[in-house]
Order: C-alpha cells, then sequence, then structure tokens
C-alpha cells in the first residue's frame, strides 16, 4: 500500500507542516528505484533540489537501507519518510521481519559489497535499531540544510 506524497494542511500551514511518505510491501515487490524517487519527491516539494547534495545523500541511504530489508529480511516490510516542518531534517524508518541488526562489516578495500551500513553511519546525524515483536525498525535521522526559497 502506497500513502501518496501530500499535505495535510492548509496553505496558511504549509511553513509548520510536515511533509510525510510510507510504503509498505508483502515480499520484495518494492522498487528501490521508487523508494529513490519517493525521497528525491519529498524533498522537492520541502524546497530541496534534486541535484543537490542533501537530496542525493537521502536517496543513497533510502536505497541502502530498503537494499538491506529486501536482501536480508524475508517477508513483509515498509518504508516511511518524514520531513521536519524546517525542511532541514529527514527522517528515514525502514522496517522488516528479521530480528538481527544491520551489520558494520570490518572495512575490507577488496571486499565487493557490505560497504552500505558505513555510508549511512557516515552520511546520518542518527541511526538506530529498534527490536520489534517481529523484526526490526531501523532509524535515520538526515540533517539537511534548509532550502532557500
Amino acid at each position: 500500500m502506497v500513502t501518496p506524497l501530500e499535505h495535510r494542511v492548509s496553505d496558511e500551514q504549509k511553513a509548520a507542516a510536515r511533509l510525510r511518505y510510507s510504503v509498505t510491501w508483502d515480499t520484495a515487490d518494492v522498487s528501490i528505484a521508487d523508494a529513490r524517487a519517493a525521497v528525491r519527491t519529498l524533498l522537492a516539494q520541502a524546497g530541496h533540489d534534486p541535484g543537490r547534495r542533501p537530496s542525493q545523500d537521502a536517496q543513497l541511504v533510502v536505497s541502502e537501507l530498503v537494499t538491506n530489508a529486501l536482501r536480508h529480511a524475508p517477508g513483509p516490510g515498509s518504508l516511511a519518510l518524514e520531513v521536519a516542518p524546517d525542511a532541514a531534517l529527514l527522517r528515514i524508518a525502514v522496517r522488516d521481519t528479521s530480528s538481527r541488526p544491520p551489520e558494520l562489516r570490518a572495512h575490507d578495500a577488496r571486499r565487493v559489497g557490505g560497504h552500505g551500513m558505513h555510508l549511512v553511519a557516515r552520511l546520518c546525524d542518527q541511526l538506530q535499531t529498534v527490536a520489534l515483536k517481529t523484526g526490526k525498525q531501523v532509524v535515520a535521522h538526515l540533517h539537511l540544510r534548509k532550502p532557500s526559497h
């Protein structure tokens, strides 16, 4: 189920509104490209240029977290995005059915793969894993520069 990108307030309240997006999936029927497009669109609505670094960093973080959920956890999952009212913070939450937390593997430049969580940890100001009854939720906070309007 996909919740469309939308404002849930009147035009007068837009400056104080949080922008939100969410999607859930049953199996592996979610597209990483769609997840990147969702964060790019959401940040564009908040005033962030898709070609600038804040949007590109956010797309990378979302891509890595959703990829990990699809690769390492069977069954349903979800992605929730929320932009703070001042458009300076993005909260990313990815749920999956695996109880195993993401692993920061030892650095090995010769290894193919296994570097994504290092990138996520470097780009995000806060990264935490919350244990759930049926899996986990990985929550990342990415500080964005305030957009110039």
